[in-house]
């Protein structure tokens, strides 16, 4: 008997995440120089971080050999939030307070619900603690809330909601979520993950945070990693009460936040004129790709974040011939989509570069 098979059958049982594919192995496949590759698969910003947050950095190198001091971001966020900073639980991304989430709630003999097509990381939190894990059907490739509320059993610990959602982009109105909330048995927890609540356009926008005095089974993700441009740094927070924020931390492992991710994030919260030009690409290069995909007669699904999903057909052998193309977008039939590809919003020439090799490629 192998080593391997010691190991826990659900831990065996966990297909691995599988990113988007870096530059540099693009450029190792193909031959093609880096500096000729667009990479649209990962919904990072493309105006890189923020200058605030770059400068920030600079001058934290110099501490670098201290362990991280959080105080400065828990602040900065709860000050930011209205929330005490007793509610706030800080992570290694937003992945990682995901996990936290799962690892506190879950068990086996517990279960957690999900909704077709939404974030791949709900499924591994949940495996990996040994808990079911109850897929409902889609509504609009979204999440289907009545679903989701049918589908709560009495072993039902914990419901993963994402909004807008990865990788189809759809978003929930929030008197939806709301109704949704008052519903949903209060020894349920329910993890809001808004990774893209930065790109809701402002009126249709509502600060959840405001929401868990009311219900304190809520638990709310956001990320730095998207409009704050700090993917490659690593931090995320969540939103919760005290007593939930207490048992996240109880699990998470001390410094999981570097000493230069707590200075970028928090010179980027306070970093607004950057967060409003991203807003505002993101819309102009949102309006250039839908009117792209008409014109190519491309069926997409309308989005709420940083990224647009479209139908290709046979998506596999077009997303090969944009990566001949030095042109890197992201295949999702691993979330049960096999037709279609999901794509980052770049700048406007990024954008016009995958149009014009989309075209060619089809």
């Amino acid at each position: 008997m192998s080593l391997a098979e010691q190991a826990l059958s659900y831990v065996r049982a966990i297909s691995p995440y599988q990113p988007g594919k870096p530059i540099t192995e693009l450029a190792r496949e193909m031959g093609i120089p880096v500096d000729q590759i667009v990479k649209l698969a990962s919904n990072e910003n493309p105006l890189g971080m923020s200058p605030k947050a770059r400068m920030a950095v600079e001058a934290a190198i110099s501490g670098i050999e201290r362990y991280p001091d959080q105080f400065d971001l828990i602040k900065a966020v709860a000050v930011r939030t209205g929330l005490g900073q007793n509610q706030v639980v800080l992570g290694n991304g937003s992945n990682d307070v995901l996990d936290l989430a799962a690892r506190v709630f879950l068990a086996p003999g517990r279960s957690a619900i999900f909704a077709q097509h939404a974030f791949a990381v709900y499924p591994l939190a949940t495996l990996s603690t040994g808990a079911e894990l109850i897929a409902t059907p889609a509504k609009d490739y979204g999440h289907d809330l009545n679903a989701m509320r049918a589908a709560i059993r009495p072993d039902t610990r914990l419901i993963w909601i994402a909004n807008p959602n990865n990788p189809t982009g759809n978003f929930l109105p929030y008197p939806e979520v709301r109704a949704f909330l008052e519903l949903v048995p209060k020894d349920v927890v329910v993890v809001l993950d808004e990774a893209y609540n930065e790109y809701i356009a402002l009126d249709e926008r509502v600060d959840t945070a405001t929401w868990i005095e009311e219900f304190p089974n809520l638990v709310v993700t956001r990320t730095f990693s998207k409009i704050f441009g700090l993917a490659g740094l690593r931090v995320g927070y969540a939103l919760a009460s005290a007593e939930i924020a207490d048992l996240m931390n109880r699990v998470r492992q001390p410094f999981n936040v570097n000493n230069l991710a707590i200075a970028a994030a928090v010179a980027a919260l306070d970093d607004h004129q950057f967060v409003a030009e991203s807003y505002e690409l993101n819309r102009r290069g949102m309006e250039q790709l839908v009117a792209g995909f008409k014109l190519l007669g491309l069926e997409h699904i309308p989005s709420h974040g940083n990224f647009v999903t479209f139908r290709a057909g046979e998506a596999a052998a077009i997303n090969h011939k944009l990566l001949q193309q030095g042109v890197i977008v992201r295949p999702i039939g691993g979330y049960g989509l096999p037709e279609w590809l999901r794509v980052t919003i770049g700048k406007e020439a990024e954008n016009r570069r995958f149009l014009e090799a989309l075209e060619k490629a089809l």
